[in-house]
């Protein structure tokens, strides 16, 4: 009962969430650059075009029946209609979303398994090789961009030895150096605050307890501390998940992959009012989603969060 109750606050705390985001969106949009039909239009648009694009979008109508209407569209997830193509735009995000989704999963689960074992191992043994070379794997990390190692990577891997292919999507071949170019820096990030966190609670009192009662080493690090040292790591990496589902815009730029990143990029080229606006929401609830299920996990990981 406890459980669920938790589920229950957290995701009336998602819808509160994503409602406020969207008002954000909504005056943001239509209300603190002025008129979007004058900036879709042009500048050397006729009174008629404009009052047509107006129509179009909407924005013809009083700026609280624009809300109340654009809020009954978010909860039917109607985004509109590209104002260039002409599809709704909720047909062009979930054509895309696939793939990005995809590339996020496996840079984000090469980045846990990179991470999550060296940060312990580097936390557990602190000075030793594998120590250094944590440490050196995670600088070395950080500062490269991920954009430099996508560049890299290709003309390795897909000019000088053509081990994959060089553009495009066509098989999950076409993925992996993309997502070890994400997953890397990922990995750097998570490994660090794994090693910190882990070495933070291996220097608490109840690890000095636990020992004092004759646990072994391997329950010590592994069952007690290793578990409370997650959390924060769960929430790290939560994150940057929610940042690859956003759509990594360089990295499809680079791979000339047909993602969403690349589609929120056209859409801004373009001045498609309807494609960024519903853009932007759809990653805002997506992040929101993202961050539901890391408090989930928290209560999984640790209990005593729910009472709390």
């Amino acid at each position: 009962m406890g459980f669920l109750l938790f589920i229950l606050k957290r995701f009336v705390r998602l819808l509160a969430t994503v409602l406020i985001i969207s008002t954000i969106i909504f005056f943001v949009i239509r209300v603190i650059p002025g008129d979007p039909a004058l900036v879709i239009a042009g500048i050397d648009a006729s009174d008629e075009e404009i009052a047509s694009v107006r129509a179009k979008l909407g924005t013809d109508k009083p700026i609280g029946v624009q809300y109340i209407e654009w809020l009954g569209d978010i909860v039917r997830l109607d985004f509109g209609d590209s104002m260039i193509s002409g599809e709704p735009v909720r047909e062009l995000i979930f054509e895309r979303f696939p793939l990005t989704l995809s590339l996020a999963l496996m840079g984000i689960s090469l980045g846990i398994l990179i991470a999550i074992p060296l940060g312990v191992v580097s936390a557990v043994r602190r000075w030793s090789a594998w120590d250094y070379f944590g440490m050196l794997f995670s600088q070395v990390g950080m500062a490269i961009p991920s954009f430099w190692l996508a560049i890299l990577l290709l003309l390795i891997f897909a000019v000088r030895f053509p081990l994959f292919p060089l553009f495009g999507l066509g098989s999950f071949r076409h993925l992996v150096l993309p997502a070890l170019s994400l997953g890397f820096v990922r990995a750097a990030v998570i490994l660090r605050l794994t090693r910190a966190s882990m070495v933070e609670e291996l220097s608490k009192e109840y690890v000095i307890t636990a020992r004092a009662k004759g646990l072994t080493e391997t329950m010590v690090k592994y069952k007690h501390a290793l578990r409370n040292a997650l959390i924060p790591v769960v929430t790290i990496t939560g994150i940057q998940f929610g940042y690859m589902l956003g759509g990594a815009i360089i990295i499809e730029q680079v791979f000339s992959l047909p993602g969403l990143g690349r589609l929120f990029l056209y859409g801004i080229y373009q001045r498609d009012f309807t494609l960024v606006q519903g853009g932007v929401v759809f990653i805002a609830v997506v992040f929101s989603l993202v961050n539901f299920l890391v408090d989930v996990l928290y209560s999984v990981i640790n209990p005593k969060i729910r009472i709390s």
